[in-house]
């Protein structure tokens, strides 16, 4: 129980890497948010989530920035206190990067990077009373500059930017800011497998490790130990979690 009566939020939990860690940190006695706006998917999550503490349950848009406040403000009114701060919703989509246009920067910004940037600065007082735990997402996508991701690897490249900023000028309150860039075997990635294996098969044999990730045991693993006291002296620190495939020099 290494997050006992430890309190967190985490954006785009409904499934995937975002349920995963809702799942692991709620094993580890959290009392963890759910924030989607996908309803159905939220639920879900949430009722796995009760099975081990309790929690709160958002199904809201977090591209405005009043809704964003208002979580953090009814989480701290329910639980007297913030002390874990995930960042994981993005949305966006793919096109050459002679075809990529303001609206689906808008999309990838408005979903992934502003989202971070509000929930950061709607939680920072609370964290800092708590001196919390703030646990942002990267992508490969934007460390190796993957072809027809520009939008997406523009936003999540803006989001290590502030992370590290976040964690030089946070660092003197006790705020631990670190950044998790993932593979993982998530739905949609399930559904891409099935439809070209071959493919799939391909980028997992470009895994050192030979498989993806799972959201909860690996990548929410990673999460809770980013969340504990074990990493009270990591900070502005981008974490591989994907086999392998990516080693940062």
């Amino acid at each position: 129980m290494r997050l006992q009566g430890k309190v967190g939020i985490i954006s785009g939990s409904a499934s995937g890497i975002g349920r995963g860690m809702a799942i692991a940190m709620a094993k580890e006695g959290a009392h963890i948010s759910i924030v989607d706006v996908n309803e159905e998917k939220a639920i879900e999550t949430f009722a796995e989530v009760k099975k081990y503490t309790d929690g709160m349950l958002f199904v809201r848009d977090i591209s405005v920035k009043t809704n964003v406040y208002q979580i953090v403000n009814e989480v701290v009114d329910q639980f007297g206190h913030l002390d874990i701060l995930v960042n994981n919703a993005h949305a966006s989509r793919q096109a050459p990067f002679m075809q990529t246009t303001q609206d689906l920067f808008d999309l990838s910004f408005g979903t992934g990077f502003y989202p971070t940037l509000y929930f950061m600065q709607a939680a920072y007082q609370e964290l800092k009373k708590s001196r919390g735990k703030v646990i942002n997402f990267a992508s490969g996508a934007g460390l190796n500059g993957q072809p027809t991701q520009a939008s997406y690897a523009a936003a999540k490249e803006a989001i290590r930017a502030i992370s590290r900023v976040a964690a030089n000028e946070w660092g003197p309150d006790g705020i631990n800011v670190n950044v998790i860039a993932p593979i993982a075997l998530t739905p949609g990635v399930e559904q891409w497998r099935d439809n070209a294996p071959e493919m799939y098969q391909s980028m997992v044999n470009g895994i050192p490790l030979r498989r993806l990730g799972d959201p909860e045991q690996d990548i929410g693993r990673v999460a809770v130990f980013l969340a504990s006291s074990d990493s009270d002296y990591i900070t502005g620190q981008t974490f591989m979690v994907d086999g392998g495939s990516i080693i940062l020099r």
